[in-house]
């Protein structure tokens, strides 16, 4: 650089403006290029710190006791990729984590333990292994334990967007426990058996009133399909979770997929722009990320970065949980995949 030009981008400084041509390159790539890394949290390690903290701070006094997973490429930031937050949350027999709600969209997936609740907007659902819960932005929810064992499930929240957004909001509820109005099972009576209420008219970004999807269900869906064999080779057997009403994702910002490999099968490579958090609920094997491996087991949880290539390989039957902010990306006309 010359003496003439760095006085001169001295001087524009003063007057808030830098050189579109000195970050041109940095800010308009030939293919993304992520902070995020490639990592994963292997359960079995991390299980006790997470027991741990139950010994240290209660869940009504943390409101949310939960360890936070950030990508060692955004360490201080609350973050598993650019614009998902992840994290391990623990709930003690008696407890109950107090009722608020936030514009952040949440969802959970239950790893350890079973018997829990989960109420949102006055209806709960008792948490089990594997289950897929929803709490959609700005409902009041809370959780409680009235088991005899600890319970721990993953949650995955759009903290990062709402964030880059500026458009965060949080509200504590009157009451600790917000008053049971439906019986469990009303939401998805009403609206995920093929039916709605006749007045009910839901606009296609709006979340799903579907706030459970049982474990039970997806993976007899699963096992039906993969009885047929033919996986497909990028994917195996993969499906997505929709709001039933709409067909669109079951939240505006996060999309969330459930995939089953067959024992010793290996996918072809496959990257997308949408950074995706994978959470292993049966079998193990190998995840390739940009051709490094990762041996995983049952809720280990790995990142996949955006536009890094990924291949997996099942040592035996084996069903992944995964999410991204897919549905942000194809609302913006941003999302790209290659299969390799």
């Amino acid at each position: 650089m010359t003496d003439a030009r760095r006085a001169y981008y001295d001087r524009i400084a003063a007057h808030g403006l830098t050189p579109l041509w000195e970050v041109l390159g940095a800010l308009v790539p030939p293919s993304p290029r992520s902070p995020v890394q490639p990592a994963i949290w292997r359960y079995a390690e991390l299980r006790e710190q997470v027991m741990e903290a139950g010994r240290l701070i209660t869940a009504e006094e943390a409101e949310r006791r939960v360890l936070i997973l950030e990508n060692p490429g955004l360490r201080g930031q609350s973050a598993i990729t650019q614009s998902l937050y992840a994290g391990l949350q623990l709930i003690l027999p008696g407890e109950v984590a107090p009722a608020h709600r936030h514009t952040q969209s949440a969802l959970r997936l239950v790893l350890d333990g079973e018997g829990a609740y989960t109420a949102v907007d006055g209806e709960r659902t008792t948490m089990r292994r594997g289950d897929f819960i929803i709490t959609p932005a700005w409902t009041f929810h809370d959780h409680g334990n009235d088991s005899a064992q600890p319970v721990v499930w993953l949650d995955g929240l759009d903290i990062p967007t709402v964030r880059f957004l500026d458009a965060g909001f949080a509200e504590k509820a009157a009451a600790h426990q917000q008053p049971v109005t439906r019986p469990e099972g009303d939401a998805l009576a009403r609206y995920g058996a093929n039916l709605l209420p006749m007045d009910y008219q839901p606009a296609p970004a709006d979340p799903t009133r579907v706030f459970v999807y049982p474990h039970a269900k997806t993976r007899a869906s699963l096992q039906a399909i993969a009885a047929g064999g033919n996986p497909d080779p990028h994917l195996a057997h993969k499906l997505r979770y929709v709001n039933p009403a709409t067909g669109a994702s079951p939240m505006p910002t996060i999309a969330a997929f459930t995939q089953a490999i067959p024992a010793g099968f290996e996918t072809r490579r496959l990257r997308s722009t949408d950074g995706t958090i994978h959470v292993c609920l049966e079998g193990g094997g190998e995840a390739e990320i940009a051709g490094q491996t990762y041996r995983f087991a049952e809720n280990d949880v790995f990142v996949v970065p955006s536009w890094h290539p990924l291949r997996l390989r099942a040592d035996r039957d084996t069903m992944l949980f995964s999410f991204s902010d897919r549905p942000i990306q194809q609302a913006l006309g941003l999302w790209r995949e290659e299969r390799l």
